[in-house]
């Protein structure tokens, strides 16, 4: 054997190199919320796609600004951009002036992200925290939902009504959902309903869940831990009515946050405990929102108030490194 193979190297972490690239991940999100983008062109027509491509050009336009004032390399073909002008399209009302969400997106991609260092750097969601001061800045126009094929009826008043979510938070007695104005299960499955753009279309959701999972782009901890709480606390706050489970599991942006925002690798834990507490937490929040809040949704805070618990939450649940001695029963030894 030759000097140099009974060499050993030493080499700084990672010792395992993936062939993942964030161009690749970003992409495979992107493919993955194609399904719910045509699902809802279909059901709300086509501004929906106009409303989508304001929000991604917006999206690209000032990480492209941003990147070169502040003297940083340019990372448009991560595609990340991309895939927070989607999501941002996605939390938003067909209706909504375009000039807002050219705001949501320069809060999106400005403040929560580019402030802060750029993609990886980001503690908290950007879309959702576009999404947040939207609904806080122009509270009408963000609940302005329209009417599912209201395209097809042009020149001809459609009668609104509230959106399911809103139904159910005025029901009284959530074990009874009788006289309520509520769409049937399989037109919620479906999409028929209110609601944002990219939140109606539950197969959709699902079929892009799927994928993400079979490109091992996620994994099914959070998603599940997320509506799972959520359906376990509505299951009791309903007094057993699987009917009012369904309702709360469809609706709102419950389905799209759990798959699409809440497994955002930057803003998420890293190991399988915190994962769990994390999503627990957010099925938690949004659970207390929708029961006890004025806002019918808690989705989008939720995710939010545990983004920015996630350091604390890796900070408890990380496994030690074999062999690590903790601080007090090291101090215990040395007297």
């Amino acid at each position: 054997m030759s000097e140099e193979k009974r060499l050993l190297n030493v080499s700084a972490s990672p010792h395992f190199r993936s062939n993942d690239t964030v161009t690749g991940i970003m992409l495979d999100v992107i493919i993955a919320m194609i399904p719910s983008l045509l699902a809802s062109t279909y059901i709300f027509g086509l501004r929906v796609l106009l409303v989508t491509a304001v929000s991604v050009v917006s999206c690209v336009g000032f990480e492209f600004i941003s990147r070169k004032v502040m003297k940083r390399h340019n990372t448009l073909a991560d595609l990340s951009a991309v895939v927070t002008g989607m999501l941002l399209a996605f939390n938003l009302p067909v209706d909504i002036p375009l000039a807002m969400v050219v705001i949501g997106a320069a809060v999106a991609i400005i403040v929560a992200k580019q402030f802060f260092g750029g993609i990886g750097q980001n503690f908290v969601n950007p879309a959702l925290v576009g999404r947040i001061v939207l609904m806080v800045s122009f509270p009408v126009y963000m609940s302005n939902y329209g009417m599912p094929f209201a395209w097809q009826h042009k020149g001809v008043d459609i009668v609104t009504t509230a959106t399911p979510l809103s139904v159910l938070g005025n029901v009284a007695d959530k074990a009874d959902l009788t006289g309520a104005d509520l769409p049937s299960l399989m037109y919620m499955f479906m999409g028929i309903r209110q609601g944002s753009i990219g939140e109606v279309c539950a197969i959709a959701l699902i079929l892009g869940f799927l994928y993400l999972l079979i490109r091992k782009v996620i994994k099914p901890t959070i998603p599940l831990c997320f509506v799972g709480t959520v359906a376990l606390i509505m299951l009791i706050a309903g007094k057993g009515n699987f009917t009012f489970v369904g309702y709360e599991v469809l609706s709102g942006g419950l389905l799209l946050g759990a798959i699409f925002m809440a497994t955002d690798y930057t803003t998420s834990p890293v190991n399988f405990k915190g994962q769990v507490i994390f999503a627990i937490g957010c099925g938690l929040i949004t659970s207390v929102i929708r029961l006890f809040g004025s806002l019918p949704e808690g989705v989008s805070f939720s995710i939010i108030i545990m983004n920015i618990l996630v350091p604390q939450i890796e900070k408890f649940t990380t496994p030690k490194p074999f062999g690590t001695v903790k601080e007090k029963k090291a101090k215990e030894e040395t007297k």
